[in-house]
């Protein structure tokens, strides 16, 4: 169930880290761990005219994500923004610096912390319940976990099960527009136009709905502050998409690694470490893949010179490999502390949903060891084509009940 890695490719040319095939059907961690040492701030050329700079060791990716100063998120954090204007700047939280970053992220960051959430613990569970409840024998473990993000947008933004199909699809065209189950005849950028298109007409229309009839969730929050109807359905996006784009791929990646390594059982018999399976879990597959950002002025990012208006990404899956803060930093560790990973980014843009994605992973984890004593492989993986998220998309197995 290991992903190959890609023998071609060895420093210092040959590197195609913006070509999405790396992370679908090759193995990005050693192209990664041959930048750690070979060139950890790296330039990157993009077709020609384009490029970015690639930062995969810790301490400098922790350096372009804490000092906005230096790194300025308003053009955009995605790779697939690369060259084009960002239509969010100054208004989406994710596309913002401080002090404005704050004053959008603060209302909604109150309603996101650990105590606040804990109170979607018995509805996320029933819903965990529901959809392990039914499952045995063979079947796809990840169009099981596809359906986790609803454990929590219901709650939280109030998005109808009902519309989660056809959501889901636009999210991926959003984020793994090359991704052939997504992509249109007409090719990524397409793709990732329809994409947005669909996502912010849906998004419109729920903030209208939540206007006629207010809820008391993130979406009414969002409305009652003093934003710009698309910033409010911006911002909407922007939450939509780091949960339910990311969340499903972290218990996919980590039961394939359990499996492969037949370490499935001495998770599931030691629930009491659960939080710190969680985290390892988190650092291991680090799901959203890279954080973009442009420099804002000529600066030098470990010993290499970056000019003005530079993109400069940081790989956080590369990251949190690092060998030199993780030790045995490839092996899926439930004991590994401490482990002060950046799966959710770091600095002011840390993850506005970290706490309820804790809680979701916690609980479904925990229901996941209480009703299944063993998985075994029954096919190949799937991974998806997308230099954002590094997912598995599909992920045949047998799984034994208890």
């Amino acid at each position: 169930m290991r992903t190959p890695p890609c023998g071609h490719i060895r420093p210092p040319g040959g590197v195609e880290l913006a070509d999405p095939a790396l992370y679908g059907t090759c193995d990005p961690h050693a192209v990664w761990r041959m930048l750690r040492r070979w060139g950890p701030v790296r330039w990157q050329p993009v077709e020609g005219t384009l490029g970015f700079w690639a930062v995969t060791r810790y301490a400098d990716a922790r350096t372009v994500l804490t000092d906005h100063a230096r790194f300025t998120s308003t053009g955009g954090v995605m790779l697939n923004m690369l060259g084009r204007p960002e239509p969010a700047q100054n208004q989406q939280f994710a596309a913002t610096d401080p002090p404005r970053h704050g004053l959008i992220r603060g209302p909604l960051q109150r309603q996101m912390t650990t105590r606040a959430v804990a109170r979607h613990a018995p509805a996320i569970r029933s819903f965990v319940r529901s959809i392990l409840r039914p499952t045995s024998g063979v079947f796809d473990f990840a169009e099981l976990t596809s359906a986790l993000p609803l454990a929590f947008l219901g709650p939280l933004m109030g998005v109808p099960a009902a519309d989660w199909p056809a959501l889901a699809r636009w999210v991926s065209m959003s984020v793994a527009e090359h991704d052939p189950d997504v992509m249109l005849p007409d090719g990524p950028s397409a793709t990732l136009d329809r994409g947005h298109r669909e996502l912010f007409a849906y998004l419109l229309n729920l903030v209208l709905e939540h206007r006629r009839r207010p809820r008391g969730d993130l979406v009414d929050v969002l409305g009652s502050m003093p934003l710009r109807p698309g910033a409010v359905v911006a911002n909407c996006y922007s939450l939509l998409l780091g949960g339910s784009a990311a969340i499903p791929h972290v218990p996919r990646a980590a039961l394939a690694e359990l499996i492969r390594r037949g370490r499935y059982e001495d998770w599931a018999r030691r629930p009491e470490r659960v939080d710190r399976a969680v985290e390892e879990a988190l650092r291991f597959t680090s799901p959203a893949g890279h954080f973009m950002r442009l420099a804002t002025r000529d600066t030098t990012l470990g010993g290499v010179r970056i000019a003005a208006g530079d993109a400069v990404v940081v790989w956080l899956g590369s990251a949190n490999r690092d060998e030199t803060i993780f030790p045995g930093a490839n092996t899926l560790d439930m004991d590994r502390h401490p482990n002060r990973h950046l799966a959710f980014g770091d600095g002011r843009h840390y993850c506005l949903g970290a706490a309820v994605a804790r809680l979701t992973l916690r609980i479904f984890f925990e229901e996941l060891f209480a009703t299944f004593a063993s998985f075994e492989p029954a096919g190949e993986v799937e991974r998806v084509r997308s230099t954002w998220l590094g997912g598995i998309k599909r992920m045949p197995v047998v799984g034994r009940r208890r």
